[in-house]
């Protein structure tokens, strides 16, 4: 018989006895202090309609990447799969189900168990044998009330939720969430990286939607001053950042007279590497000017190469598994943008990477200068507990506490967001108590800090 699960109620805090009491203490001071999200991907749809969940293939394992990706690791075909769980989702869970123990210590296995027992009651482990018990209990849970997205919303304890939004999103959802009275904000974020980025497929299509929906002329002011009025547009809603996700840390500080030309080119499709290169990296820095005027946070994630796998971008399309860290440099890169808006006051720039190496040598020595900039914190496959101890290792002795974003969760995955933010909570305890035990940091000082990590230094960088 398959016994229940019981969670550690010391999961993630040090082995050493002396240290992990020390860790719990500070943990404790946190455990339950309320969610501030300030950039993921949850739909404001979801919360503005607040249909219920469908099942528990769509729920937990169809729309999250980092599980789909180790599935066709294994060889799964994620087209069949999908067709699957459309057709017969238990038959989809029950392939699911069967390969959970990939994801043995990985961050993706650890918050499936959160969620499954924390959030779904589910009581036995998930594998072959327990996969239509436990699709029975989620498929329960989804049909009660409190399993709605507002009710979980609430349960969660999210005092803040960013969502990401295409530029040309008339918000109605978010007017909707708003008049729900949630106990919590959400807010939209801008995130335009197909009206900037020459490569972004449909380019071209996409600014002359811009120009057509603000009425302005195909020329490049024109083209700024559209971004202007639909920033405005969000700002009217509530955002708070601006997110762009790039590839390449670069920044181009150009002359009016060729940005002007640039432009002519991306839009008509004549430029070449070079030029769309150059013209991507002077966008930055006009969206750093922008922030600078309207004062909403920039963000940048980089240092991704998207739809690594052509044959799977045709058959599935984008965000299915297949984005892959590449090098980043940030110094360089970024020195034209800093140059410019750097040291302007109220310009808060948060910098996130997959790329380990930049934290010690790049981000926290940027971030320990100027005062606009930020060190985001781990992302993607580096928002794990070994990770994010080796992010504090890393930027900790260069640039302190105070230079970090806070804990972002960057997830989709509704209803794991409160196993990373407990995860981040844990791992931070961890470290913290590490310090005080080594005579590093006083007691005291751990306390406020974690406490500052989880509310106060979130809150603080993005302006809320």
């Amino acid at each position: 018989m398959t016994q229940p699960q019981r969670r550690d109620p010391d999961r993630l805090l040090p082995a050493d006895p002396q240290i992990r009491a020390v860790a719990r203490d500070l943990y404790a001071l946190v455990s339950d202090a309320p969610i501030v999200s300030p950039h993921g991907h949850v739909p404001a749809s979801w919360l503005a309609t607040d249909t219920p969940f469908t099942d528990p293939v769509d729920l937990l394992v169809r729309h999250d990447h980092y599980v789909t990706r180790l599935l066709h690791a294994d060889g799964v075909d994620l087209a069949d799969f999908r067709a699957l769980a459309a057709a017969d989702p238990r038959a989809a869970w029950r392939v699911f189900a069967a390969r959970t123990h990939l994801f043995a210590g990985t961050a993706s296995g650890y918050w499936l168990d959160e969620t499954l027992t924390g959030v779904l009651g589910v009581d036995a482990p998930l594998d072959a044998a327990t996969a239509d018990a436990a699709y029975d209990t989620i498929a329960a849970r989804l049909a009660e009330p409190a399993f709605r997205p507002r009710a979980l919303f609430r349960r969660f304890g999210i005092e803040f939720l960013a969502t990401t939004d295409d530029p040309l999103d008339d918000l109605a959802d978010h007017d909707a969430v708003r008049a729900a009275d949630l106990g919590g904000r959400v807010a939209p974020t801008f995130r335009p990286d197909r009206y900037l980025d020459p490569d972004a497929a449909g380019f071209a299509d996409n600014v002359h939607r811009l120009l057509a929906a603000t009425g302005s002329p195909a020329t490049f002011a024109g083209y700024l001053a559209a971004l202007e009025e639909r920033r405005r547009h969000f700002i009217a809603h509530g955002a708070v950042s601006a997110d762009h996700g790039v590839e390449e840390a670069y920044t181009a500080d150009l002359e009016p007279d060729e940005a002007e030309r640039l432009f002519e080119l991306v839009l008509a499709g004549t430029a070449d590497a070079a030029e769309r290169r150059e013209f991507r990296g002077h966008m930055l820095v006009q969206m750093a000017r922008m922030s600078v005027e309207d004062g909403l946070v920039m963000t940048l994630h980089a240092g991704v190469l998207r739809n690594h796998s052509t044959a799977t971008l045709a058959a599935l399309g984008p965000d299915t598994g297949h984005d892959i860290p590449v090098r980043t440099d940030f110094t360089r890169g970024l020195r034209p943008l800093l140059e410019r808006y750097g040291l302007a006051s109220g310009f808060h720039l948060v910098l996130f990477t997959v790329d380990e190496t930049v934290f010690s040598r790049e981000l926290a020595p940027l971030a320990g200068f100027y005062p606009s900039v930020f060190i985001g914190a781990p992302w993607w496959f580096l928002d794990a507990p070994d990770a994010i101890a080796r992010f504090r290792s890393s930027v900790t002795e260069t640039a302190g506490f105070s230079r970090g974003s806070g804990f972002i969760d960057d997830t989709r995955a509704f209803l794991s967001i409160p196993a990373r933010h407990d995860t981040a909570r844990r791992a931070d305890a961890a470290f913290l108590a590490r310090l005080v035990a080594e005579g590093r940091v006083t007691m005291a000082q751990a306390e406020r800090i974690i406490g500052e990590l989880v509310a106060d230094q979130p809150k603080r960088v993005f302006k809320l």
